[in-house]
């Protein structure tokens, strides 16, 4: 099992939250270094059985800290890293990161910094992606809802209009080479999530999260889910994901749990279960031993 999609709440991340202050209002458990963290979820991973895992850095400037992680421990971690393309480094500093090799995952959440993903700015973007086979672009759209900041009682000022799945298409169709990710089943936009996938072969979704978006549809259940998905996408671009973040929480077997008695529900094979849980992940990231 593989898991496509963890935050690395790393002490940059909460450096910027308001530091040992804030993990203390939290009730978190301080990270530490970035290597020592890096050791704490390979033993977290073991414990639960996952043989590797995305590391995604959950604040801009943060890739660093990622990085380090995967350069501690190649054969367990990819690295993803958070970029606004709006700013004025942003294609130098993800062409230099992903040049290293170590990060392979561009993270963009339009909602979060209110761009349009049709912007000439993330096609530069998709430029860079292309040009280096084996990196992805992830890209956050629907419902945007950042716990940790609620949780302290931070403002975020999002704007859901920007992370319409729909607005992927023609970057999806004009860079077929590079793989897009859209993770918790498109966050409230599944309809528009399975059209773009439908529409663009390049175009996966992963399943992190609690899925909580599904109240917004009557009726609808995870199973349900799944089984749409797999109707249109078919098993193999489907990555398994928890959002598993910080400690003392660790990685949320919950979420694995739901989804595996929603694929028991519909009667999935062994073979896309397989897939679901691992194959998929594995390659598309290729293990730093097999490369």
């Amino acid at each position: 099992m593989n898991d496509a999609h963890c935050h690395f709440f790393s002490a940059s991340f909460f450096a910027t939250l308001g530091g040992d202050a804030a993990i203390a209002r939290l009730g978190w458990e301080p990270p530490g270094t970035a290597d020592a963290l890096a050791d704490r979820w390979v033993a977290e991973l073991d414990r639960h059985r996952v043989g590797r895992a995305a590391l995604i850095a959950s604040v801009e400037g943060d890739a660093a800290s990622v990085a380090a992680a995967v350069a501690r421990h190649p054969d367990r971690f990819v690295g993803f890293f958070m970029l606004d393309p709006t700013q004025r480094d942003a294609a130098s500093t993800a062409a230099v990161a992903s040049d290293s090799r170590a990060l392979r995952g561009i993270c963009l959440f339009p909602a979060m910094q209110r761009y349009k993903i049709q912007d000439e700015r993330v096609h530069r973007i998709f430029e860079i992606a292309a040009a280096r086979p084996g990196t992805v672009v992830f890209v956050h759209c629907g419902v945007l809802s950042v716990g940790v900041r609620k949780k302290l009682g931070l403002p975020s000022h999002f704007d859901i209009r920007f992370g319409n799945p729909l607005d992927l298409h023609a970057l999806a169709l004009r860079y077929p080479q590079v793989p897009i990710i859209i993770p918790h089943f498109g966050a409230g936009l599944l309809r528009e999530t399975l059209m773009v996938a439908d529409l663009c072969p390049n175009v996966h979704v992963d399943t992190s999260s609690s899925n909580g978006w599904i109240k917004y549809v009557p009726g609808l259940t995870l199973s349900a889910v799944f089984r749409q998905v797999l109707a249109v996408l078919g098993p193999d671009r489907i990555l398994f994901g928890t959002d598993s973040s910080f400690f003392p929480r660790g990685w949320v077997g919950d979420v694995y749990e739901q989804q595996r008695l929603a694929l028991d529900e519909i009667g999935a094979s062994a073979d896309v279960r397989d897939k679901i849980f691992g194959a998929n992940f594995d390659r598309m990231f290729p293990a730093a031993s097999s490369t």
